[in-house]
């Protein structure tokens, strides 16, 4: 969500410097809309970035372990995801404030459902109300007039909302009050929303203007129709307040010409310079200029074939049923992070990195074969060792047909100085 915001903002200031002022209001509503779409598309789009490190891929991969020094000199280490409390509570008060959007958007569908019914009719698509602080607005492909029109302007108002319901601008409505909903803490969802009920307008008195009524007399309607506050947020307001100077200047503006649209190409630069900066890339772990060079791990075995073979030994890749450990995964990460020490010589220096450990679970349950595939520094990678070693013996081994097996294990360490 916090992806798709930055593209929303990317999308709107493209929309509030280059688009806002010219009068292609068909363009400009387009374009908002598909900003939109877009915006929760383009997160989803991963971009491959260079090469990613040669490791060959030896059974099961655990997650990736963190072991920080902070600047007190003392350690703090713990499995990749140590923040799920974190996100968790920033979950909550994003589901929270979505759940509190999606009452009110109910809750005013709700009215305008409840007024349909007790107004209207099959046969009408007129209905009068009274009691409401607005001229009339449009929604469900009806027409709501407020009584304490004159016969005048009660047929201007219904003019330019049925202008609202033949470009089924109702439809637009909802959609992006559903999108402020799933993006409720973004303030630039609201500037949009703003814009795109604006173009509405915009489009309404247009239509309104070529049906032959003159802009002097149009104008005038609306400034008699200059209204305080808006009932129904989901609905088309026939004028509001903040919006009458803009439709009034829109109305006599010149006509954009038609290489306005290549402002348009300016998507392009703007759309790939945040892709390449937020977007989901893939994870590439390229050996730091200090890396250590290790012995190339031996070959992966051919494909179909779920072993190695090594000094005549048999380790499995993956079996039928895999080793057990005493607490699951997490209490395996949590020995490894708490039994890491960050070595004085690497802090000395200003090392980190990450270190990548291969290690088998034997049949008997215990760990064996402690080596490096991806190493950093000598003393970053023996603390590897050394801790890996350690483990407590597996409660149960791997098994592949009814017998047990020796099983391959990866498990990435990173060390971090802060």
């Amino acid at each position: 969500m916090l992806k798709v915001a930055v593209f929303i903002a990317a999308f709107y200031s493209i929309y509030s410097f280059l688009l806002s002022r010219d009068t292609m209001y068909g363009r400009n509503r387009t374009f908002i809309l598909l900003s939109l779409v877009s915006s929760f598309i383009l997160p989803l789009i991963t971009i491959e970035t260079g090469k990613p490190i040669n490791i060959p891929f030896f059974g099961k991969i655990f997650s990736e372990v963190f072991v920080t020094d902070t600047t007190n000199g003392s350690v703090t280490a713990g499995p990749d995801g140590s923040g799920l409390k974190t996100a968790s509570v920033l979950l909550k008060v994003y589901l929270t404030g979505a759940l509190i959007f999606s009452l009110k958007l109910i809750i005013d569908f709700l009215e305008l459902v409840f007024l349909t019914l007790r107004k209207g009719s099959r046969e009408n698509r007129i209905i009068r109300f009274q009691g409401l602080n607005t001229a009339g607005f449009s929604a469900m492909g009806r027409v709501f007039v407020n009584q304490k029109l004159t016969p005048e302007e009660a047929e201007e108002v219904i003019r330019h909302e049925q202008n609202h319901l033949d470009r089924h601008h109702f439809i637009d409505i909802i959609f992006i009050e559903i999108v402020m909903v799933l993006q409720w803490f973004n303030p630039v969802i609201h500037l949009f929303n703003r814009a795109l009920r604006t173009i509405h307008e915009y489009q309404a008195d247009e239509g309104c203007l070529n049906s032959g009524i003159s802009v002097i007399n149009y104008q005038r309607l609306l400034l008699n129709q200059v209204f305080r506050s808006k009932v129904f947020s989901i609905t088309n307001s026939f004028s509001n307040p903040t919006l009458i100077k803009k439709r009034m200047i829109m109305m006599t503006r010149k006509r954009s010409k038609t290489l306005a649209n290549l402002k348009l190409f300016m998507v392009v630069p703007v759309i790939a310079a945040v892709m390449l900066f937020i977007s989901s890339c893939s994870q590439n772990n390229r050996p730091l200029e200090n890396a250590m060079e290790v012995a190339p791990p031996p070959p992966p075995p051919p494909p179909g074939v779920p072993y190695t073979v090594e000094n005549g030994d048999t380790t499995w890749i993956a079996v039928q049923e895999m080793p057990e450990y005493q607490g699951g995964e997490a209490a395996l990460l949590k020995y490894i992070s708490e039994n890491t020490s960050y070595p004085e010589i690497a802090k000395t220096n200003g090392t980190q990195g990450k270190v990548t450990v291969r290690f088998s679970v034997e049949t008997d349950g215990k760990v064996n074969n402690v080596t490096i595939l991806k190493g950093v520094d000598p003393e970053l990678d023996k603390e590897a060792i050394r801790v890996v070693s350690t483990l407590p013996a597996f409660t149960k081994p791997g098994i592949n047909d009814g017998k047990p097996v020796p099983v391959w294990y990866m498990v990435p360490i990173t060390f971090t100085l802060k």
